[in-house]
């Protein structure tokens, strides 16, 4: 049975030998520390703009998503949230091919400030993590707590008063006969779980509507080619690998709107049936949770 060890808490801020530089090189040694996946280091004290240094630029390890993020020894303060948005701003104009995420760490979130950068979530993605550094002996180690994540966005469709509905011709031309055919197929798998359940033919996308209102815990994209399934899920590492390893083919996670975005050619129906109904069941319930 494993010993019970007592931590003792110090404080880092006015520490005489850890200070923010040595916090920084922990992150940058193993950047996953922070809980926001498997992420890698892109670059340190990186030089903004006539507008000082970014602590740290992470990004994701599978996908396009990168990190500005800024560490801070003691309490949040008005000039630690300035100068992540603007950090955040500056990376995101010069490089808009890739999707941003501010990322503030401190040792004490108050919580006035997590009623001020609560009113930035959602128009400003942002994501709050404290830290806490615990002594033992002569060793000392790090532990990182998200208090606040990046605002997920509802439902396609749920706060959508008016959509602009198109129909099924709309989506065969726009895609194929063959992947349209292909919503159907899934739709059966729905159906499983609720049969009042339908396609609806929206603009942008084909959703589910349950009595005419959106349920949009799948929408599906058709292309000429390939079908592109969306369910609504949390990332992670599990899912990933699933999906993986039956030989489908993910995308890039949507973090915007909390969706993985699979790519289905009309085989990988049949051929991966289970993966994909065990998805499609996840999604389901995580929305009904």
């Amino acid at each position: 049975m494993p010993t019970y060890a007592k931590f003792e808490t110090i404080v880092l801020k006015g520490h005489p030998e850890l200070n923010e530089r040595w916090v920084q090189d922990r992150i940058a040694e193993d950047p996953s520390l922070l809980g926001l996946g498997d992420v890698v280091l892109k670059d340190k004290e990186r030089i903004q703009p006539r507008a000082g240094r970014l602590d740290l630029l992470l990004q994701d390890a599978e996908s396009s998503h990168r990190y500005e993020v800024e560490v801070q020894l003691g309490a949040t303060d008005e000039s630690h949230i300035i100068r992540t948005i603007e950090y955040w701003d500056i990376e995101r104009k010069r490089y808009p091919q890739y999707e941003h995420t501010a990322v503030i760490v401190a040792e004490t979130i108050t919580a006035r400030f997590l009623n001020v950068i609560s009113l930035f979530n959602g128009m400003i993605p942002l994501v709050a993590i404290q830290m806490s550094a615990l002594k033992l002996n002569d060793n000392v180690g790090l532990v990182f707590t998200k208090v606040l994540d990046q605002m997920t966005l509802g439902l396609v469709g749920d706060d959508e008063e008016i959509q602009e509905t198109t129909d099924r011709s709309y989506w065969i031309k726009r895609g194929s006969e063959k992947t349209v055919a292909m919503c159907d197929q899934l739709l059966g798998t729905v159906q499983s779980l609720d049969a009042e359940l339908e396609l609806k033919y929206n603009k942008f996308y084909i959703g589910l509507a349950k009595n005419g209102q959106p349920c949009n815990f799948v929408v599906f994209r058709p292309k000429k080619a390939f079908l592109r399934l969306e369910p609504r899920l949390p990332k992670s590492n599990e899912t990933q690998e699933k999906l993986e390893a039956a030989g489908l083919d993910v995308m890039d996670y949507d973090d915007r709107w909390g969706r993985y975005r699979i790519r289905l050619l009309p085989a990988d129906i049949h051929k991966n049936a289970d993966v994909i109904s065990q998805v499609l069941t996840e999604a389901f319930k995580a929305a009904n949770a």
